[in-house]
């Protein structure tokens, strides 16, 4: 990661637009990356509903393609979902089911998720922490979860969300950081090791 920039991509598994759940994965995403002059590409599914109207993904349009190479060689993806039925988002986990088995292994993943109130915050943890552990990525700790009260006209609005923002973006800058100067596997080891 020394020699190119870091690439940070962010997926919203919303299907509105304007998207509080894009609003959420936007900041974090640009939050992480300003400081380190890192690239962020931001992928709306909302807008790729065509594009992955397919079982395979040899079939599916170019655009969603495009999109899932993006986040398969991302270097620290943050995914967001608004809350349905207690999940996530269907076209979250259509996308999702394209990215190769082993793209994501190793990768830190910034989980993000929104809904009506506060009685969805667990979609976070147990509905998308278990869906990264399946492709081996590294789910960073700290899980970022809003409420429609937390927006005002799509605009991030509550200093406690903001202060979540900032200690995830932080936790997420020092474990990049942390992979170029000591080296992807001593990290690696010291993530897994209470694992096992």
């Amino acid at each position: 990661m020394t020699s190119r920039t870091i690439r940070i991509v962010g997926v919203s598994g919303s299907l509105t637009v304007p998207s509080r759940t894009t609003s959420l994965v936007a900041e974090v995403a640009y939050e992480i990356a300003e400081p380190l002059g890192a690239s962020v590409e931001i992928i709306e599914l909302g807008s790729l509903v065509e594009s992955l109207a397919a079982t395979s993904r040899d079939a599916l349009g170019a655009d969603a393609v495009a999109a899932l190479e993006a986040v398969e060689v991302a270097d620290l993806v943050v995914v967001g979902s608004p809350a349905y039925r207690a999940t996530y988002a269907g076209i979250f986990k259509h996308f999702f089911d394209f990215v190769g088995q082993y793209s994501l292994v190793d990768t830190p993943i910034v989980l993000t998720g929104t809904g009506g109130s506060e009685r969805h915050a667990l979609l976070v943890e147990h509905q998308m922490r278990p869906l990264f552990g399946f492709f081996q990525a590294i789910s960073l700790p700290i899980g970022i979860y809003g409420t429609e009260s937390d927006f005002e006209n799509y605009v991030i609005t509550s200093p406690d969300l903001r202060e979540r923002i900032s200690r995830s973006s932080r936790q997420a800058r020092a474990f990049l950081q942390s992979r170029t100067s000591d080296g992807v596997d001593r990290v690696e080891r010291s993530l897994h090791s209470s694992h096992f």
